[in-house]
């Protein structure tokens, strides 16, 4: 009872962090000032993610785990830099022309990577049921998302698809390391935290985004730009705080499970995604702009 309630919390919070992070993210990545400038810096947007989960995680680390402990740190350092850099790669899609519900059917297959990850790098082991669950979600979940496929938009550009093939494989990395993690705990007698993992993870997210944003002379820019256009600095704000609440509840899940069964409830998260957005607005392809959350809240809660 304890273990689904614990799913339960989790799911939850995934679900309710995320419930405008895609809206937000589509806002500030579609915004296009007047004189025709937009956001194209994706390692200063992981920079502000990474950073804002640092200082939640941290604090709660402090508050509610007692402080951090002499942990081993190259799973964490593995893990934080792969993370970021898929999700740069899936920012990057979507700034070179890829919408966010193209990018959301993409990362349906997530779950293939993760458990081919969990295999080579975290020595896991699945029974036969549990690949036929994966497949019968990552089915499921592209056929939802291919709803209403009459009324697709453009093709997706070749590098957009790239980076998404990317930010796929690092994925999978991630959740190898993660599986491989658990493990050295448990060999030092150590049992994983969720607050210490969100920490450090994003500590070492954020000295990789740090370091890739000004090796691309991103982060000046970036600030600049945030200054000069205060409602895009806003909106990253709110990206930030919503991506440091989810992942506080994804880092609960994998403590409390483990990285295939939180790539399972963000996968299904996917599902209620294109779900919704059809309901609400139609074909999840035929629209430009991702406010499918926004008219859902106002028509059941408005």
């Amino acid at each position: 009872m304890a273990s689904v309630l614990n799913l339960l919390l989790g799911a939850g919070g995934i679900y309710a962090s995320f419930l405008y992070y895609g809206s937000l993210q589509e806002d500030v990545l579609s915004f296009e000032a007047q004189d025709g400038g937009k956001f194209v810096y994706s390692w200063f947007l992981q920079v502000l993610e990474a950073a804002t989960n640092v200082v939640l995680g941290g604090l709660l680390m402090v508050v509610m785990e007692g402080g951090p402990r002499p942990v081993p740190q190259a799973a964490y350092a593995i893990s934080g830099a792969v993370q970021v850099s898929a999700k740069y790669c899936t920012t990057s899609a979507m700034m070179s022309g890829v919408s966010f519900p193209v990018a959301t059917l993409a990362k349906s297959s997530k779950m293939v990577p993760v458990m081919a990850g969990s295999l080579l790098l975290g020595k896991a082991s699945y029974s036969w049921r549990e690949y036929a669950h994966v497949l019968m979600i990552v089915g499921g979940t592209a056929v939802v998302s291919l709803a209403g496929g009459k009324k697709k938009g453009g093709s997706s550009s070749a590098i957009g698809l790239t980076f998404l093939v990317a930010a796929l494989i690092c994925d999978g990395v991630v959740a190898g390391t993660q599986k491989r993690l658990k493990a050295d705990l448990k060999a030092v007698g150590f049992k994983e935290k969720n607050f210490e993992m969100q920490f450090f993870t994003s500590l070492y997210m954020c000295l990789a985004a740090i370091v890739f944003a000004v090796i691309m002379g991103e982060f000046a820019p970036g600030v600049q730009f945030c200054i000069t256009h205060p409602e895009v600095g806003l909106a990253l704000a709110k990206v930030s705080v919503c991506s440091a609440a989810g992942q506080a509840f994804i880092f609960y899940t994998i403590s409390n499970f483990d990285p295939l069964v939180c790539t399972t409830v963000t996968t299904t998260r996917k599902v209620f995604f294109c779900s919704a957005f059809n309901f609400c607005e139609g074909p999840c392809f035929g629209c430009t702009r991702l406010d499918w959350s926004d008219t859902c809240f106002r028509r059941y809660f408005g």
